[in-house]
């Protein structure tokens, strides 16, 4: 396999530019005794495309959340770049960042449904809300795009009067999403759509994702800390670790071949997809003795070096993010050879 280092990683299927580019991104909050703190985002590379889902993964901590606040100006961003539909929207302010709001080409649904509706609107003011608010559409208009944005949802008519405290968890859920889809945005970010809900309502709420996003083809990014979630509507995965991208690529690559051990375990430690990658918890150790265990690495080393169970010396500087293919990146010195030292699967 050919691995060629790259200054600006990107993955670009030969489809049409991107909703959503985002280039050598930084974000971090503050400053602590006087000293800068560690970045809640470092140097990532990302593009949304229409009528994809990308999926964004990690544990908690990672910088999920914050990569979808800094896209609509809720995060800090300390350098790089964010382009909305080829338009620079990266440390908007005031005016400019209440018109590209007021839009309505970009919906951002939040991780609590409950805390993020106002529980004395009813249904209809809710979803209706975004419309009122941007003046998009007039008033006989409205009630109708609000009809069919919680027809598209599966909420019938009578649901329109009542409040968020009188609905279930799918159904907050369900009506979180027809407020995020009724301006017909081009960018859709999903912030843990998911994680409250039980397993039946999940596979539903994430259905209705991948519908909406084929019927009106906005690019969607879905943030998970379950990768199970993601397995069967995901284009294409990034995979975040401390605030850096350490693996992308097509979905049902990086979930059977992951080339980064941090995805190699969040893929043994899924059930979902644990069988299609053939990777066992058990099996993610090297089966001879290791160049080096980094326990205490330096601040340029690699970020997964204090945990992964491959590292030697070399991992005592950061990797560059790699092309592996056309469609794929890695930021790991060992991305090409760390599987084929695998110990054999414990019976």
């Amino acid at each position: 396999m050919t691995v060629t280092a790259t200054e600006t990683p990107r993955v670009q299927p030969a489809v049409a530019d991107p909703v959503l580019e985002i280039r050598g991104l930084c974000v971090a909050y503050g400053a602590r005794r006087g000293r800068a703190v560690e970045p809640v985002l470092d140097n990532v590379f990302l593009d949304a495309r229409a009528g994809e889902i990308l999926g964004v993964i990690g544990e908690t901590g990672s910088g999920k959340t914050t990569l979808a606040r800094a896209v609509v100006g809720l995060a800090p961003v300390r350098s790089g770049r964010i382009t909305l539909n080829g338009t620079p929207v990266t440390g908007l302010r005031g005016k400019a960042l209440r018109e590209l709001r007021r839009s309505g080409s970009v919906q951002y649904m939040f991780q609590d449904p409950l805390r993020s509706l106002d529980p004395d609107l009813t249904v209809a003011e809710i979803v209706a809300e975004p419309l009122t608010v941007s003046g998009l559409v007039d008033r006989g208009e409205r009630a109708a795009r609000v009809r069919h944005a919680l027809e598209q949802v599966g909420l019938p008519a009578e649901f329109d009067t009542r409040t968020p405290g009188r609905l279930s968890g799918g159904q907050r859920q369900r009506v979180s999403l027809a407020r995020a889809v009724v301006t017909r945005p081009r960018l859709l970010l999903a912030d843990e759509p998911v994680s409250a809900l039980d397993a039946s309502t999940r596979n539903h709420v994430l259905s209705l994702l991948d519908d909406l996003r084929r019927t009106l083809g906005p690019a969607v990014v879905v943030i998970s800390h379950d990768l199970g979630s993601l397995a069967g509507i995901a284009d294409r995965i990034a995979v975040l670790y401390r605030g850096r991208v350490v693996e992308q690529g097509p979905s049902e690559q990086v979930l059977s071949d992951p080339l980064h051990p941090y995805t190699a375990l969040l893929t043994a430690s899924a059930p979902s997809v644990r069988q299609e990658s053939g990777l066992g918890v058990a099996r993610l150790r090297p089966s001879g003795p290791r160049a080096g265990w980094i326990r205490q690495p330096p601040d340029d080393a690699c970020v997964f070096a204090h945990r992964c169970p491959f590292a030697t010396d070399d991992c005592r500087t950061a990797p560059a993010t790699r092309e592996h293919g056309a469609a794929r990146t890695a930021a790991c010195h060992h991305a090409s050879t760390w599987r084929a030292g695998l110990a054999a699967e414990t019976p």
